[in-house]
């Protein structure tokens, strides 16, 4: 079973790339962010032509979170319950056995902004539901853009980003108490090449020079990480025209 994530900032835009590596991937999940459109204009039918399932929350121009499935999608969820949040930031459902969760991270803009407070207790919130749902569904995988780097390996230059979003302690330390709940981050349980990124800022040619981070990730639970049998980043779609600037995350599971 092949789990993708993908941040793809747009889907009006992006829609012909996320077809296309579909069709060439033919991924059991895909759980996308930023589609940044309603739902009465997310491409149904078009998924549905290549085989696929899905469900939808979004929002005119910001946010927004897709599941992407060839198995039915059962028991969804939107949003994070007892959270008042009028962003679409989550969405999680039963899949071939599996419970995915697909959440965008709010990005927190710096460290002394309102933005970064909300964050933080968007986070908070995030870990309490999940404490919850790891008990009903040992099955978990919480895949998604989360605007983290958790270890300075995940940053292109961990001294000029250092205390800035995305590698401020405190994001870290949300991280870890995800990782404590019994999570796993699945791209680290395998041997990786240095400098592997995720994410790289459309500005001073980052893609190129390799100036990203990796902020995607696909944490999975005690009961599903003895299952995992590869995980990696494709890169070939951040080399498109007109490309996201994050790139798919992969796990592949012994699942059937």
């Amino acid at each position: 079973m092949k789990l993708a994530s993908w941040n793809v900032n747009s889907l009006n835009v992006r829609l012909p790339h996320v077809v296309d590596w579909l069709t060439a991937n033919q991924p059991d999940v895909l759980c996308l962010q930023e589609t940044k459109q309603e739902d009465s204009k997310f491409p149904y039918e078009a998924l549905r032509e290549l085989g696929y399932h899905a469900v939808h929350i979004g929002q005119k121009t910001y946010n927004g979170v897709a599941i992407i499935s060839r198995h039915p999608i059962l028991n969804v969820q939107h949003n994070i319950p007892n959270f008042d949040d009028d962003q679409q930031r989550v969405i999680a459902a039963d899949v071939n056995g599996i419970r995915i969760v697909c959440a965008y991270i709010p990005n927190g803009q710096a460290v002394d902004s309102d933005k970064y407070q909300y964050k933080m207790r968007w986070l908070s919130a995030l870990n309490s539901w999940l404490k919850t749902e790891l008990v009903q569904h040992p099955k978990l995988a919480l895949l998604g853009d989360y605007n983290i780097a958790p270890e300075d390996r995940d940053c292109h230059d961990p001294v000029a980003w250092e205390g800035q979003i995305l590698v401020s302690p405190q994001e870290r330390e949300a991280f870890s108490r995800l990782t404590n709940l019994g999570l796993h981050d699945s791209f680290r349980l395998f041997d990786q090449p240095e400098k592997s990124f995720s994410w790289w800022d459309y500005r001073m040619m980052g893609f190129r020079r390799n100036l990203g981070m990796r902020i995607d990730h696909i944490l999975v639970s005690d009961s599903l990480k003895p299952l995992c049998n590869a995980a990696y980043i494709d890169k070939a779609p951040r080399k498109l025209e007109r490309p996201s600037d994050h790139t798919p995350v992969v796990l592949e599971l012994n699942v059937d």
